[in-house]
């Protein structure tokens, strides 16, 4: 007897939240290896830098119920100058992207929470391929040039589109696009 083969349990539920246990940014980590290096190979072996000393992760966790499963999303902030915040290292995982709604939750707890931080300007340099998404989001191209033998926008987020949220340690819920 044969058995049909399945497609693996994707869950629909997600919480995007700040970095606040080990396993976390562990997972955030791995996660952005995965995109980076293994898929992507625009680092060799390892993605991480400087500003990951002063930046603040924040991940998307899949939901099994009301128990966090795995990091399948993650993106880092940082205030460079007073007032004046990055985003970078947006990844989600490969299996999770036909969700559709990790990438935008993770930017909008970005920006909002940086918002709420003091946050008067936010920039991201956006992988052209990417760009859509983020014009898409309300932010604007400042630049377009070549980071790593790739196109990049310099892109800007209107904070008027992002509502300060202070409570980013919890963070909020969200829903694939295809949940019911």
């Amino acid at each position: 007897m044969m058995f049909e083969p399945f497609k693996p349990f994707i869950a629909s539920a997600f919480t995007v939240k700040y970095a606040t246990d080990p396993w976390e940014r562990e997972g955030a980590a791995r996660l952005r290896r995965d995109v980076f290096c293994a898929e992507q190979g625009i680092f060799d072996g390892d993605d991480r830098d400087a500003i990951d000393a002063v930046a603040t992760p924040i991940v998307a966790l899949s939901m099994l119920g009301i128990a966090a499963g795995d990091v399948v999303g993650t993106v880092r902030i940082h205030e460079e100058t007073p007032g004046l915040w990055w985003g970078s290292r947006l990844a989600v995982a490969a299996d999770h992207r036909s969700a559709g709604a990790l990438g935008p939750a993770l930017i909008r707890l970005a920006v909002s929470s940086a918002h709420a931080r003091g946050c008067t300007k936010f920039l991201a340099n956006v992988q052209a391929q990417n760009g859509l998404l983020f014009r898409r989001m309300r932010w604007r191209i400042v630049e377009e040039f070549e980071l790593l033998g790739r196109p990049h926008l310099r892109m800007e987020a209107d904070l008027a589109y992002y509502p300060p949220f202070a409570d980013a340690e919890t963070g909020f819920h969200a829903h694939s696009r295809k949940a019911a």
